[in-house]
């Protein structure tokens, strides 16, 4: 493997100020990403009081049935002593989803490593697995890529009900037939079978897609001993009924503090990434249609879609008896896992840091201040056939990511047109219509009948000749199939639909072709933990 650093074109404007903007760092965030703050936030940490011991076992508990490394043991008990945790989280995709939930994972397991060196205590990486999210369309599909395209590849089950993904069972059958199709789609290679038999077990063991999810992630990276739990996990929503009921009880201001604090970050030009409203109540209930968003009205929390209507009484009595009907949202995700965990480090992609930067008031109204935020590597694989292609064609990634190819295949297939063909057909179309102008002209006296036809025979030759002029190109293309390829391939495999390949595709075409200790191999690189993007050259 080889790594090289990239400088992206058009980075984003949050992520810009983020690193590089002191005014809007001390604006919106408590610390900023360097060394001097980790030693002032474990300092804070350590003026908190966590419930550890019951965290550590909840994590065993939900762990279990995974399996749980020698490390991940070390961790759950140092979790349960004194361990501070770098925490990431995401979505339960089908196939672990994008690629970025890996580079997420790989961000946290080095984060928590370094820091555990810097500091000399025990430092634990977290998994956050966003399970409570409903929103299935996001999470249940996958892209291979095809001929320079990238190819949403979806699983065909429908659910009527806004299940959150825990909750959702996928059927078993259907969903190995799904992947199957999938790793149809990459190739055989001498790593396919037994890559393939561990994902179609994993479907077999499994029933939801948050436990799929987590297998497969468990499985990529057990030895390093990463934590997970499942946000909507019911011993986890148990141990979090004391921080409902602040955020309940503090709902109003919480949402004023949101508001406004958004509003100044809008007038910065930043955008509204959250969408706060001051009724927001910021929490979900788990309601018999599914998980529903709930708001501030007249005095009671409530969703006039699914006609529930609480009263603050109501509310607290949920949040004390059945916790696990309350669910958080993006606004309060970022606090209760502050609350749950002495979280050193929140790693993020840019998206998550947008809207982490308007809630700095609202941690402070709580008495908490926010965590580091890091940004998450950010990479792009470059396969062997793909730097071969590079390589001939004298491209660069950025030519790539510029749209330098997609301008030089233009201009090649522009270059191979016959122009003396088309012209040709062009003449020829153009006297046909001015034959039968005059033919139109002698047989006015026939009527409209035959004027009609005239229009039709015309219309038939011409169609003819644009089906030659597009054959002709097609031939034309086919002789040149293999050149052309090579842009697509460059095109499909490295910036696919005009985004980085971590936003679309799947780990596992990756260790399809390179092997099973891709990540491992990927977890030994010295990556810059700052928000720059990484080429891997695999």
């Amino acid at each position: 493997m080889e790594l090289e650093v990239l400088a992206l074109q058009g980075t984003n404007k949050v992520m810009q100020a983020y690193k590089e903007d002191k005014e809007f760092l001390h604006t919106f965030f408590d610390y900023g990403n360097e060394g001097s703050s980790y030693p002032a936030r474990v300092a804070e940490l350590a003026g908190r009081s966590f419930e550890r011991r019951q965290l550590a076992e909840i994590i065993r508990v939900f762990m279990e049935p995974f399996g749980i490394s020698a490390n991940a043991d070390k961790h759950i008990k140092e979790l349960a002593e004194n361990a501070v945790a770098v925490v990431g989280g995401q979505q339960a995709g089908v196939l672990t989803g994008p690629l970025y939930s890996v580079h997420k994972a790989i961000t946290v397991i080095l984060l928590a490593k370094k820091q555990r060196a810097s500091l000399g205590i025990p430092v634990v990486p977290v998994f956050w697995v966003a399970g409570e999210d409903h929103d299935l369309n996001e999470i249940n599909h996958t892209y291979t890529e095809l001929n320079g395209r990238a190819v949403k590849q979806q699983y065909a089950e429908k659910f009527v009900l806004k299940l959150m993904a825990s909750d959702a069972a996928y059927d078993r059958e259907q969903m190995a037939s799904f992947v199957k199709d999938i790793f149809g789609k990459f190739g055989e290679t001498a790593y396919t079978k037994d890559l393939l038999d561990g994902v179609l077990e994993a479907v077999q063991q499994e029933k939801t897609f948050t436990q799929f999810f987590v297998r497969l992630m468990n499985g990529l990276f057990q030895e390093e001993g990463l934590l997970f739990i499942d946000s909507a996990f019911k011993p986890l929503r148990r141990l979090e009924t004391d921080y409902f009921i602040q955020l309940i009880e503090e709902s109003e201001q919480l949402a004023e503090k949101i508001t406004s604090k958004e509003e100044l970050f809008a007038t910065q030009g930043f955008g509204s990434p959250i969408g706060a409203e001051m009724n927001a109540a910021n929490l979900f209930y788990v309601h018999e249609t599914g998980r529903v968003l709930l708001s501030r009205k007249d005095g009671y929390f409530v969703n006039d879609s699914s006609g529930l209507r609480f009263t603050t009484v109501e509310m607290l009595e949920i949040a004390k008896e059945q916790p696990w009907l309350l669910s958080n949202n993006v606004a309060t995700r970022p606090i209760m896992q502050d609350l749950v965990f002495p979280v050193l480090a929140f790693v993020g992609g840019p998206g998550e840091i947008a809207y982490w930067a308007v809630l700095k008031e609202a941690f402070h109204h709580l008495g908490l201040k926010m965590p580091i935020i890091v940004p998450r590597i950010s990479i792009t694989l470059v396969t062997p056939q793909v730097k071969q292609a590079l390589e001939k064609k004298s491209f660069t990634i950025e030519d790539v990511m510029s749209g330098q190819v997609f301008t030089a295949r233009e201009q090649f297939v522009e270059e191979l047109r016959d122009e003396e063909f088309n012209a040709t057909l062009d003449e020829t179309e153009k006297m046909l219509s001015s034959q039968y102008e005059k033919i139109a002209q002698l047989s006015e006296q026939q009527g409209p009948t035959m004027q009609e036809l005239l229009q039709k025979n015309l219309l038939f030759h011409t169609k003819q000749l644009a089906y030659l002029k597009a054959k002709a190109e097609d031939a034309l293309l086919l002789k040149h199939d293999a050149a052309l390829r090579t842009f697509g391939l460059l095109e499909g495999e490295l910036f696919p639909e005009g985004a980085l390949q971590e936003r679309l595709y799947a780990p596992y075409a990756y260790l399809n072709n390179y092997g099973p200790t891709l990540i491992q191999d990927l977890l030994q690189l010295p990556f810059e933990i700052d928000g720059t993007h990484q080429v891997v050259y695999l």
